[in-house]
């Protein structure tokens, strides 16, 4: 399926290679989710939860809705959420739209919530920081994805949540307000696109 091309660009230079098979043992508990899910022709909700909902659940949720369209799995719909609202962080939307993606700040708040498209003719993701269990959120029938090691250590139970599954990232936070934290956002993006095309190339359809 069609992304634009920048996004197509940088999809077609990741190098699954580069995953450990360690790591994709962490992977393989929503590999398994996805493929049961499209194995019994149900919708696939996975809601991706850090602590402050601001940077690596929002690159995860956006990169995974991406590679569901991307290898064309139906019924793909991916959320994010944290153990409490701050913001999406700005670097974040930097990040995603120095990848191609196109972005629209739709509400200008100390919230601020961003439409994000990766082709022309699907739905936006719509980025802004929300609790997990925000009605903007699915209540059941959804795999928690914790992106976080401080989340998964904070939330051994989600409500409603089918599976719970931890597949944390480092926090480019770490890097904040330094020379670097461009180059690491980006790096951090570029894995979590990794490891998740990876995920959806394995779903058999």
């Amino acid at each position: 399926m069609t992304v634009y091309n920048d996004i197509d660009r940088i999809i077609s230079t990741l190098s699954v290679e580069n995953i450990s098979d360690a790591r994709k043992e962490i992977l393989k508990p929503l590999v398994d989710f996805i493929q049961l899910k499209v194995n019994t022709k149900q919708d696939i909700r996975i809601n991706f939860i850090c602590t402050h909902n601001s940077r690596r659940s929002h690159l995860s949720q956006i990169w995974a809705q991406t590679m569901a369209h991307y290898f064309n799995i139906k019924n793909v719909f991916c959320y994010s959420g944290g153990t409490e609202a701050t913001a999406l962080f700005p670097v974040v939307a930097q990040t995603l739209e120095n990848s191609g993606f196109k972005i629209n700040k739709i509400a200008e708040t100390d919230n601020p919530i961003y439409s994000i498209k990766y082709s022309d003719n699907s739905h936006p993701v719509i980025g802004f920081s929300k609790k997990l269990d925000s009605n903007f959120n699915p209540k059941a029938l959804f795999a928690a994805v914790m992106t976080c090691s401080q989340a998964d250590n904070g939330c051994p139970f989600i409500a409603g949540a089918e599976k719970r599954i931890p597949v944390t990232f480092e926090d480019p936070k770490a890097f904040d307000n330094t020379p670097q934290q461009i180059e690491k956002y980006e790096e951090r993006s570029l894995q979590i696109a990794t490891e998740l095309f990876y995920v959806f190339s394995q779903i058999a359809k």
